[in-house]
């Protein structure tokens, strides 16, 4: 796949994602938010939780799945620890990190609370 074919790729899947939050009454805070730790691709605002997601896509659920490394995890869960502490509101706030996969006909299938067990 190309880099712009991946790229719009990933912004498909990442909307894909969105709609599902959305329509739990999720409200979007950032999308591929960077910071010193790496990016997150979406923060999703649920009631008073703070959701960092990473959306991984592939045929299949578990390809998506599998895309997604321990290295990656531990970036990951930096990022969100660096935008809380840079949000002003702390590390002790209600917050989760899912995992959003979505396969190869924009299926999505959520893994909530993935990276924090």
């Amino acid at each position: 796949m190309s880099g712009a074919r991946s790229y719009h790729a990933g912004l498909a899947a990442e909307d894909a994602v969105l709609r599902h939050y959305a329509a739990k009454g999720g409200r979007l805070l950032a999308r591929r938010w960077r910071g010193r730790a790496g990016e997150i691709d979406l923060i999703v605002a649920i009631d008073t939780t703070t959701v960092f997601v990473e959306v991984k896509a592939s045929r299949t659920f578990s390809r998506a799945a599998a895309r997604l490394g321990a290295r990656q995890a531990a970036r990951i869960a930096a990022a969100a620890e660096e935008y809380l502490a840079a949000s002003g509101r702390g590390l002790a706030v209600p917050a989760r990190i899912d995992v959003a996969l979505v396969d190869g006909v924009g299926r999505v299938e959520i893994i909530e609370n993935a990276l924090m067990a």
